[in-house]
């Protein structure tokens, strides 16, 4: 019994369409950068059928789920300090003094931040890199 190429295409077509609608990043975008928390269940279901009709897509959906982030549940608030206050931890030479800088989230956030971890990537530039992107400097 053979079956038609419309069948096939179109069940095929159905079926990798389900698997990229299955990308927790798809469906939540504003998840994206989380690094832990609790897994959504949902996602982590998604992503298994994905696996189930198709194994590499599948296994790709739920890498990309765990290096965005998106697979994870929100954790909860964010917080922001006003850019005046954040003056304070910058020094006369425009580098930033991290033990005032904890301070100063200590204060306006409650929260205390490992800012001396070893894993903390912190990057340079300069005002001309700044200008070469067009964009002005401010602290």
């Amino acid at each position: 019994m053979r079956i038609p190429l419309r069948v096939t295409g179109g069940v095929l077509t159905v079926a990798l369409l389900t698997q990229l609608t299955a990308c927790g990043t798809l469906f939540y975008p504003d998840r994206r950068g989380q690094i832990e928390g609790r897994v959504d269940p949902v996602i982590v279901a998604l992503d298994a059928i994905g696996i189930l009709f198709f194994v590499i897509p599948g296994l790709i959906a739920i890498g990309i789920d765990f290096a965005t982030g998106a697979i994870y549940l929100p954790g909860g608030t964010r917080a922001q300090v006003a850019p005046e206050k954040l003056q304070e931890a910058i020094g006369a030479d425009g580098n930033v003094d991290n033990a005032r800088l904890q301070a100063i989230l200590h204060r306006e956030l409650g929260q205390r931040l490992p800012l001396n971890d070893p894993r903390l990537i912190q990057h340079t530039g300069s005002v001309e890199q700044l200008a070469m992107y067009g964009l002005k400097p401010a602290a």
